[in-house]
C-alpha cells in the first residue's frame, strides 16, 4: 500500500492534465479489470466483476488532479508568471521547487529579495501578480522556446517516511484514495464494482459529476485526503481531524451532507473489526460526493478520509496505517453492501 501511495504521489497530474497518474493507474488495473475505459472529461472509469453480479450498485470514487500553476505570460527578461489551479495559499509558494509543462522545466518561485522591500511590503502577504517563476532563461525568446502559456506546473516533493509512521510528500489529496482502489481493484472481490478515477475535483468537481451520470450507481463510496489542521495555531475545535487516529467517517462538509444509513454501516464495520475511526470536528472543503450525490435521481453517497495536514501544499502529511485502514474499512463496506 505505502509503495502504491509514493508512486502515485510522485507523479504530475495538475487538474485537467492527470495523463501521468492516469496511464499508471491503468497499467496496474488493467490485468485485474474486465473494462476500463477513459470518458470525454478524461475520468478512467474501471469495471470489475466479483463473486455477485450486482449491476450498476456500488462506485468507488477518488480524484486523481492535484493543484498546481499554470503558466500565463512571460515577462521581457524570461520570468513566468501564473496563475492557480485549484485551492492555494499563496503564502506557501516563495521559494518552491517546480517542474513547468510536459518537458519538466525545472523551476523556482520568486520575488524580490526581503531587502529590496519596505517595512509595509514586510507586514503584508504578496500579491501572485508580484510572484514569478524563474526557469534561469536570459530573455523572453529563451523562456518561450522551451515553456509556453497554458503550460502547467507541478510542485516538486519526494514522498518520504519520517517521525512516527508518518509520510510526507505532495498530491497525497487525492493520491491516497487512489492507492486504496488500485489495491482494492487487485484483490478478488464479492460483488461487482466500479471504480471511477475521478479528473479536475480540485477545480469544482467537474469529473465526477460526468463520470456518475454514465455509471449511474445507487451507492458511492468516496474515498479522499481531507484537512486535519491539528496544529498549534488552531484552537481545539477547530482541529479538523488528527493523523494516526484513524480513518475520517463523513457526515457532512461544505457541499455534502452524506448518506445516515451508510455511515452508522461504516461506524458498525469499523468497531466490529477494531478500526480506528474518527470524524470531522470542523466542517471546511467539499469532495466528489457533492457531484455525485446530485446525479440523475440522486446516490446514496458515503466517505471515507484521510487526515492529511497541510492540504493543497507543496508538502503534505499522512499516516501511513490511516491509509492502510481506508484500505481496511472500504473493503468491510464493499463486502457488507454485497450482503445486503
Amino acid at each position: 500500500m505505502i509503495e502504491t501511495l509514493k508512486t502515485l504521489c510522485g507523479l504530475s497530474g495538475v487538474s485537467s492534465w492527470e495523463d501521468p497518474v492516469r496511464d499508471y493507474i491503468r497499467q496496474r488495473v488493467e490485468p485485474h479489470a474486465d473494462r476500463v475505459e477513459m470518458d470525454a472529461l478524461g475520468n478512467l472509469i474501471v469495471f470489475k466483476r466479483g463473486a455477485k453480479a450486482a449491476g450498476n450498485k456500488l462506485m468507488l470514487c477518488a480524484h486523481m488532479d492535484e493543484v498546481g500553476l499554470m503558466v500565463k505570460s512571460v515577462t521581457e527578461e524570461g520570468y513566468l508568471k501564473f496563475g492557480c489551479v485549484g485551492g492555494i495559499d499563496r503564502r506557501i509558494l516563495l521559494g518552491k521547487q517546480v517542474e513547468v509543462g510536459e518537458r519538466k522545466i525545472p523551476g523556482i518561485i520568486g520575488l524580490k529579495a526581503i531587502h529590496l522591500t519596505t517595512a509595509e511590503e514586510r507586514k503584508k502577504v504578496p500579491k501572485l501578480t508580484d510572484l514569478y517563476i524563474d526557469i534561469g532563461a536570459k530573455d523572453k525568446e529563451e523562456a518561450l522556446a522551451q515553456v509556453e502559456p497554458g503550460d502547467v506546473c507541478t510542485f516538486v516533493s519526494d514522498a518520504v517516511e519520517f517521525g512516527e509512521g508518518l509520510l510526507k510528500a505532495k498530491a497525497i489529496d487525492d493520491r491516497v484514495g487512489c492507492a486504496v482502489m488500485v489495491k482494492l481493484l487487485e484483490e478478488e472481490l464479492p460483488m461487482d464494482c466500479t471504480f471511477v478515477f475521478t479528473a479536475m475535483e480540485e477545480v469544482g468537481t467537474r469529473g465526477a459529476f460526468g463520470a456518475a451520470f454514465s455509471v449511474t450507481p445507487e451507492i458511492a463510496l468516496v474515498l479522499e485526503g481531507t484537512t486535519a489542521a491539528d496544529v498549534p495555531a488552531l484552537e481545539p475545535d477547530r482541529q479538523v481531524c488528527w493523523p494516526g487516529k484513524g480513518p475520517v467517517l463523513s457526515w457532512m462538509d461544505g457541499g455534502t451532507i452524506y448518506d445516515r444509513g451508510l455511515f452508522e454501516l461504516l461506524r458498525e464495520l469499523a468497531e466490529k473489526d477494531g478500526i480506528p475511526w474518527q470524524m470531522k470536528h470542523y466542517l471546511s472543503g467539499g469532495t466528489d460526493g457533492g457531484a455525485v450525490q446530485r446525479t440523475k435521481a440522486g446516490v446514496r453517497v458515503t466517505g471515507i478520509s484521510a487526515a492529511v495536514r497541510y492540504l493543497h501544499a507543496p508538502n503534505s502529511v499522512c499516516s501511513i496505517s490511516d491509509a492502510e485502514q481506508m484500505l481496511a474499512l472500504a473493503r468491510k463496506l464493499i463486502q457488507a453492501v454485497a450482503q445486503a
